[in-house]
């Protein structure tokens, strides 16, 4: 993107139906952003549960996802997966219950965080595994200057 599009762009600001048309077409992300925001706050405020259990379920959750990565990314396949096959109506129905599991128990909804950073991080670990094993490397020439042995 152009420099002087971006700064036009944000002198003009961002319009109601630009957010709108966003929201609906990234329905379950926009749920889970507001649903950690909420739950952050619920935790770090103790208003049911404190920081201390959704630190634990982090933690677990990300041993979980790399110790056990196909299990763990299975469910989650199986859970996102059921998640967006929905309609738009249920999908705001999930997401209301998403906010509300922030609110009154958010060690749950950082736990499933947990298990995705596992995963994540299981993946990302192998796939750099992977380029430095493909890497080419040079070979040294011999000092005489042959090419051959």
């Amino acid at each position: 993107m152009d420099k002087n599009n971006f700064t036009e762009k944000l002198k003009e600001g961002v319009s109601v139906e630009q957010i709108e048309h966003f929201a609906r077409k990234h329905t379950t992300e926009v749920f889970t952003v507001l649903a950690v925001i909420i739950g952050a706050v619920s935790s770090i405020f103790n208003f049911f549960t404190g920081p201390a259990l959704t630190i634990i379920f982090l933690a677990v959750g990300a041993l979980l996802g790399v110790f056990f990565p196909s299990p763990v990314e299975k469910g989650l396949k199986h859970l996102y997966g059921f998640r967006h096959k929905q309609e738009k109506t249920t999908q705001l129905v999930l997401g209301a219950i998403e906010m509300v599991v922030a609110i009154f128990i958010p060690f749950l909804l950082f736990g499933l965080m947990g298990l995705l950073a596992g995963t994540s991080y299981h993946y990302y670990t192998r796939h750099a595994q992977i380029v430095a094993e493909n890497k080419v490397h040079k070979m040294p020439r011999a000092s005489s200057g042959d090419e051959h042995d």
